[in-house]
């Protein structure tokens, strides 16, 4: 009898702990605190702030998200210039006035992503459909020549003074 209740209970742990996988977007967040939090952070390892705008219910913004850290090149480049944060869009929460403030680019469909530098400001939205590959994924080339052009570094005067 122990044996099997401690089947039951294996069984029934490991089945919830596949249903309660950890979802890119959280409905609940608080994205204001999320993205101030993210700012500061960024600020202190000299990054930017990457915001993918979408939802768990959006494949393309799942997708994004295996695609970049499946290719240790794209991974690596989003890591050391980038505090990457998922900005929820969804019936539960669409985040409206956080969109709002970033210049409505939900106008660009899911994912979307906008760039924040140091300071909270927007310096670039891209739209990802521009990034992708045919019908079932991202160029590689594409996403890193958006993320390489909009790096701290990419964007430091100094990178373009004469010596």
């Amino acid at each position: 009898m122990k044996k099997i209740i401690a089947g039951v209970l294996f069984f029934s742990i490991t089945v919830l702990s596949y249903s309660q996988e950890k979802k890119l977007y959280n409905p609940v967040a608080d994205a204001n605190a999320d993205i101030e939090s993210a700012l500061k952070k960024a600020a202190a390892e000299k990054k930017f702030v990457l915001l993918q705008g979408g939802g768990n219910w959006c494949k393309w913004c799942i997708e994004f998200a295996r695609f970049a850290k499946a290719d240790t090149q794209i991974d690596s480049l989003i890591n050391s210039s980038f505090v990457w944060y998922h900005l929820n869009y969804s019936k539960e929460n669409e985040n409206l006035p956080l969109f709002a403030k970033y210049g409505y680019p939900q106008r660009f469909g899911f994912p979307v992503f906008i760039i924040l530098n140091e300071k909270g400001e927007r310096i670039h939205i891209q739209d990802s459909a521009l990034l992708e590959d045919g019908k079932k994924s991202y160029s590689k080339e594409k996403v890193l020549e958006f993320l390489n052009g909009w790096t701290p570094r990419a964007l430091d005067p100094s990178q373009y003074e004469k010596k």
